[in-house]
């Protein structure tokens, strides 16, 4: 959508204000299938759920590639949106539930590689395409977003569902053959299947009397509410660094910066599609080695650093060659650092922490909060920009980047190498030793004894 845009806007003559909403509403609207993916995946499964956002999708798309007007424009994007709210919220769950957990992370990380690719394709397709007729070329860009969701219908019928979802709906024996593909070890698979039937409180009567999911949710547990607070705001925290003001309105940023022509726009747009793909092969590399917080810091400081110096070249060095160059670098270095830490962590995190029952439908909502926040950068970031400037907009996006660093620090605890069911161990075991002089540490040796 960041370079069709520009074309759109010449073609239909929309206004500033349509043109942030064309671009906001999407994230705006997939809150609504965020929402709806926690029970619909817990209901028909992950999977399916998968296929589900799918078809959304490609409707939407199509009708988005067709449309005569701004407001049927508008119908397609809407659909679109609520397409790409279920498919990010069931994508991290469903791959994390059926990964090895030594290998999670980096499979978790999967979605944040291919959103990243899709993103350089999009890219890539703006530039490709800009030199057909004004009428035409948008509606091409639009239009090949179509075939990787064809793609997910043909894939459908090869992967496996989940197991834990098998477990909860008491398909045992199901769940025991997917993990037999999975894990190579028989003994680690009854093990694995064992922890599994224990969260999700097979032959244990007193899990039936629980609370529903919803009203467990909005009166959580004191270690629920822990999980929820690291969840929702590390999810916050990805979206409102600014990621999505800089992915949309590169070529506006770069505009400022000196950059003139579409062309030449694009060109540069391409250099940032690049560099956010790329590194999100960094994260995929050491995330289970060197551990999500470790990243989650290099991820934050270094957005924070990047996101200061682009806004001081704005202020201080535009339309110099210099400062181009400068604008360049400290937008790649942004998209770098996000792809490297709070980009991938942050979904990996999200569809760790929870319990098996509740798992769905949380993370649906830490979702909800990271497409709101998404819709309220991409609707507001023009507007912000022309009361403040692009500059000082940059300047806020620092300032708020510089407090997801404290957040890491004091909410965000480490989860590599332990299994879905230590992990709601830990956060549980951690809040019932708090004040009796445990420390972390024997906790987490406690839980591996175990």
């Amino acid at each position: 959508m960041s370079g069709a845009i520009l074309f759109i806007q010449e073609d239909l003559k929309i206004t500033e204000v349509q043109q942030e909403v064309l671009v906001g509403s999407l994230s705006v609207v997939s809150l609504f299938g965020s929402l709806a993916g926690g029970r619909t995946s817990d209901a028909i499964g992950r999977k399916w759920t998968m296929g589900l956002a799918a078809i959304i999708f490609q409707t939407g798309a199509a009708i988005m590639t067709l449309a005569p007007t701004f407001q049927i424009l508008m119908i397609g994007r809407l659909l679109c949106g609520v397409g790409i709210g279920f498919g990010v919220m069931i994508a991290p769950v469903y791959i994390a539930e059926i990964s090895p957990t030594i290998a999670r992370g980096s499979l978790t990380s999967f979605p944040e590689i291919f959103i990243n690719l899709g993103i350089l394709l999009g890219y890539v397709s703006n530039y490709a395409f800009s030199g057909l007729s004004v009428h035409l070329n948008w509606r091409i860009m639009l239009a090949v977003g179509i075939l990787p969701s064809v793609f997910i219908g043909f894939a459908l019928f090869i992967i496996p569902e989940s197991p834990r979802w098998l477990v909860m709906q008491n398909r045992v024996e199901a769940a025991r053959a997917v993990l037999l593909k999975t894990i190579e070890n028989e003994s680690e698979v009854e093990e694995r299947l064992g922890e599994i039937l224990l969260a999700a409180g097979i032959g244990n009567a007193e899990k039936y009397e629980e609370k529903p999911v919803w009203r467990e949710l909005l009166s959580p547990s004191p270690a629920l509410r822990r999980m929820l607070v690291t969840g929702f705001g590390i999810q916050c925290f990805q979206q409102i660094t600014g990621i999505d003001a800089t992915v949309y309105y590169s070529p506006e940023i770069f505009k400022v910066a000196g950059i003139a022509g579409n062309s030449k726009l694009l060109a540069a747009t391409v250099a940032v599609g690049v560099t956010k793909t790329a590194f999100i092969l960094v994260a995929i590399l050491l995330i289970d080695k060197l551990g999500r917080k470790p990243l989650l810091y290099i991820s934050t400081i270094g957005m924070t650093i990047c996101l200061f110096c682009l806004g001081l070249t704005l202020l201080l060095l535009k339309h110099t060659p210099f400062g181009i160059g400068m604008a360049i670098l400290a937008v790649c270095g942004n998209v770098a650092f996000f792809s490297v830490g709070i980009g991938p962590v942050c979904w990996v995190l999200t569809s760790e922490i929870f319990p098996l029952r509740l798992r769905a439908q949380a993370g649906a909502l830490g979702a909800v909060g990271n497409r709101v926040c998404s819709g309220l950068i991409a609707m507001s970031f023009l507007s912000m920009a022309r009361a403040i400037t692009v500059a000082g907009t940059f300047f806020i996006f620092s300032a708020v980047s510089a407090v997801s660093v404290a957040f890491v620090y004091t909410l965000v605890p480490e989860t590599k190498g332990k299994s879905l069911e230590q992990i709601e161990a830990l956060f549980q075991s951690e809040h019932e030793q708090q004040g009796s002089g445990v420390e972390l540490r024997d906790v987490e040796q406690l839980v591996q004894k175990e």
